[in-house]
Formats: structure tokens, C-alpha cells, sequence
């Protein structure tokens, strides 16, 4: 977990490090050329710091500047460059070359890879109600693998502080998630402020409902899912009753907690 950990982390930086203006709109030169730099050798591959110079018309004390700050935040790693043929003397230039984070900072299309293939099993298995289920069992198998490392999680905490404990698990995947006490006061909401498949689950609901059917195993309880990113809501709100609880109250008390929905994220309208 720590290593994903920090994985994510690199990633946060390198997207952050190739981003445009600042989020209040006012141009940030060094940022924008930093940015040009990490472009330019995404387009023309491993560049040293002549090639790059002579390409966006800067200095190449400029450029190595721009390629210092590009490495310490993990976009960039220097490399001895590839010789072809006979070596002359003295030592290879050195390339820079794109990290796999420095790569993610940039467009890619993993969404529309994932949609296709989901399409693709919901057809090959005939379409319709039966395409649908294939691909609810897709879905059910894909959150298994997860719900075995959550569940070990939970198993190490009393039951009071297992939805805590599911949250904290959910983050170290990505989905920066938070449990707090439900306005009603019958319960908690897991709140995940991020789901990195929320533009696939936006086409094919069947993976949030699984990943619902999940949380309800792993919390041993009924929940109900409020709101999802998905669906243009800001935040994923699950209900957690209270486990001591009966059935019938659990379905009253989730009800009385959707009309606290907007608190935990959901877009106005």
C-alpha cells in the first residue's frame, strides 16, 4: 500500500508539474515553460539539453533549470543517450527522458479503453439483459481482488471503527475517501471525494453497484448509496445504519439521510 502510496503521489506531482496556468488564471511563465519542455520531449522522445534549447529557442542554462526542477518531481530521469555504430571519445550526452508519472500528467485514454472493452463483453455475450449481466459479473470479479485486502483491514478493528477503517483503505487506492457521522445521527456516510472510474461508471452503472454490494459484505450491514460522481454528484455518499439496528429502520433512516445529500457533495442544481 505504501508503495501505491507514493506512486499516486509521484503522479499528483508530475501532473501538477506539466500543468498550464494557475487555477486563478494568471499566467505562470516558469510553470508554462516547464510545461514546454515536458511536451517537447513527449513529442520528440529522450532529448538532451542542446536539442531542447534549439527547439523552444532558450538557453540551455535555461533548459537545465527547467529539467532540475522536471527530475526532482519525478517527470523527467536523466539516461546515458544510445549510441549507434562506433563511440567517439568522450563521454555519451546525456538524455532526458519522460517517467511513466510524467507520462500520466498527459492525455490518455484509459477511460475510453475501459468502455470499450466493457461494450465489448456486453455484446459478445449476446446484449440486452443478458450483455448487462456479463457485465455485472465483470464488475463483481474486478472489486473481489480489492475486497479481500479491505476486508483484512476491517477485520483488525473493533466493528465501531471499520467504516473508518474501509475509508482508509479506499484512499490508499485512490479514492480519497472520509467516514463521518450521518446528519440523522443513525449511522455514518462514507464519502469518496474521488473515483478514478467514474467517467466507465458513468456508461456501465454495474460497477458502483457491485462496489455498494462490497461495502454492504464487508461491513456485515445493509448500505445504501446516495449519490455517486458518476451520476454528477461531487461526492460517492454511502449510509452506513447503525449495525445494532433493525432491517426495517434501516430503509426509514436511509431515506431520512438522502435529503441530507447536498452536505455530503451532491452538485445543485
Amino acid at each position: 500500500m505504501k508503495k501505491r502510496g507514493e506512486a499516486r503521489e509521484k503522479r499528483a506531482m508530475a501532473a501538477q508539474a506539466t500543468a498550464g496556468p494557475t487555477a486563478s488564471g494568471a499566467p505562470d511563465e516558469q510553470h508554462g515553460t516547464r510545461n514546454k519542455v515536458a511536451r517537447s520531449i513527449l513529442d520528440h522522445g529522450p532529448s538532451t539539453a542542446a536539442e531542447l534549447a534549439l527547439r523552444l529557442e532558450l538557453t540551455q542554462a535555461a533548459v537545465r533549470r527547467h529539467l532540475d526542477a522536471l527530475a526532482a518531481e519525478g517527470v523527467v530521469e536523466p539516461r546515458e543517450k544510445r549510441v549507434y555504430g562506433s563511440r567517439g571519445r568522450g563521454r555519451p550526452a546525456k538524455v532526458f527522458a519522460l517517467t511513466d508519472c510524467g507520462r500520466d500528467a498527459f492525455d490518455q485514454a484509459y477511460d475510453q479503453l475501459a468502455a470499450d472493452a466493457l461494450r465489448w463483453i456486453a455484446q459478445t455475450a449476446g446484449g440486452g439483459e443478458v450483455g448487462e449481466a456479463a457485465v455485472a459479473a465483470f464488475a463483481r470479479a474486478r472489486i473481489a481482488a480489492q475486497a479481500e485486502k479491505y476486508r483484512a483491514a476491517l477485520e483488525s478493528v473493533p466493528p465501531e471503527e471499520r467504516a473508518r477503517a474501509l475509508a482508509e483503505a479506499l484512499t490508499e487506492d485512490g479514492y480519497a475517501a472520509t467516514a463521518r457521522s450521518a446528519p440523522s445521527s443513525a449511522g455514518e456516510q462514507l464519502c469518496q471525494h474521488h473515483c478514478p472510474v467514474a467517467h466507465t461508471a458513468e456508461q456501465f452503472p454495474q460497477l458502483c453497484e457491485a462496489e455498494t454490494e462490497v461495502f454492504s459484505r464487508l461491513l456485515g450491514t445493509h448500505v445504501q448509496r446516495l449519490a455517486t460522481i458518476a451520476h454528477g454528484d461531487g461526492v460517492c455518499t454511502t449510509f452506513i445504519p447503525q449495525a445494532h439496528q433493525k432491517t426495517t429502520s434501516k430503509t426509514s433512516e436511509a431515506t431520512k439521510a438522502t435529503a441530507s445529500v447536498n452536505e455530503a457533495g451532491r452538485n445543485p442544481a
